[in-house]
């Protein structure tokens, strides 16, 4: 755990410095490494990690609560950004965004390792595969080409948008109609190799972005500052959704421990490739992303330094 908060600190440290040497390299570059991921290494994981994947009906109401749980926070979102904190409708489709993205493989599944155990790895990446990444294409992408302002004006634009620059959602397609025997033995130790590499690099365009807002005199702010939107994010990714899960396995089927983990995962990297495609609120999206996974990994590092979970 130590080693994963090491990394994501580092990473995120070297793209604040990037920015203040380069600025507009960095923040160039940044954006190319985002579109990287979403147009060459997300379908790769997508593909080989869906057409590897074997479920029970064990799992089938946990999962099925992960969905219900992401679709909850999602239309809190809406309803809260748009009814009550008055957002612009870029503003509130980050919200929506950094709600329903959730960091559940690179740092779900270590935390699943660590918290509960090896065994319960199977399930975890279950969650990541079946609620997560369907959740990023469907609906982090649909609500990027919806509300995003560089998604097209027109109905036909923003649909075209949505199709034009989702390569994940094909793979994960080809994935679903593939016979179970293409699945090649090494597929599992690609998308593990790829996803660790992925890490970093979003956390580096984190980085970057997070030197971006400055305040009225143009000195930049830092940390992001706690907005009343991305406290709601906050409230809604780390609270509201872990609270749907356990409400739900407590009054219908009682699930396993891991999928109510994965349900309390902060914000995850993917909301920021969502809203660097389709034009959402970058200063909401960095600050939840920043500040959930902040209070996650300070909170599990307390955990493994000072007493078991």
């Amino acid at each position: 755990m130590l080693i994963l908060a090491l990394v994501t600190l580092l990473a995120t440290i070297g793209g604040v410095a990037a920015e203040r040497r380069w600025k507009t390299g960095a923040q160039t570059l940044a954006g190319h490494l985002l579109e990287a991921l979403v147009y060459v290494l997300m379908p790769v994981i997508i593909f080989f990690a869906v057409i590897d994947l074997h479920l029970t009906e064990a799992v089938g109401a946990g999962l099925a609560f992960g969905w219900t749980e992401r679709l909850v926070v999602v239309v809190a979102a809406w309803l809260i950004g748009s009814r009550l904190l008055k957002l612009t409708r870029p503003q509130t489709g980050a919200l929506m965004t950094v709600v329903a993205v959730a960091n559940t493989g690179y740092l779900g599944i270590p935390l699943t390792a660590l918290l509960l155990g090896h065994d319960k790895i199977p399930l975890a990446v279950a969650y990541d595969n079946v609620v997560n990444s369907p959740i990023v294409l469907l609906v982090g992408f649909g609500v990027g080409a919806a509300f995003g302002t560089k998604a097209g004006k027109s109905g036909r634009e923003r649909v075209k948008a949505f199709f034009t620059r989702n390569p994940p959602l094909y793979a994960l397609i080809l994935a679903l109609l593939a016979p179970k025997s293409l699945a090649p033995s090494w597929g599992p130790d690609l998308v593990h190799i790829v996803a660790m590499g992925i890490a970093p690099v979003g956390f580096f365009a984190l980085g970057v972005n997070l030197m971006l807002e400055h305040d009225e005199t143009g000195v930049r702010i830092f940390p992001p500052p706690l907005t009343s939107a991305v406290f709601t994010a906050l409230g809604l990714r780390l609270l509201l959704a872990p609270a749907v899960m356990l409400v739900l396995s407590g009054i219908l089927i009682a699930t396993p421990h891991t999928f109510l983990l994965e349900a309390a995962m902060p914000a995850g990297i993917n909301a920021l490739v969502v809203a660097h495609l389709y034009g959402l609120d970058m200063k909401i999206t960095v600050g939840a992303i920043a500040w959930s996974t902040a209070i996650v990994l300070t909170a599990v590092t307390a955990i493994e330094l000072f007493g078991g979970f």
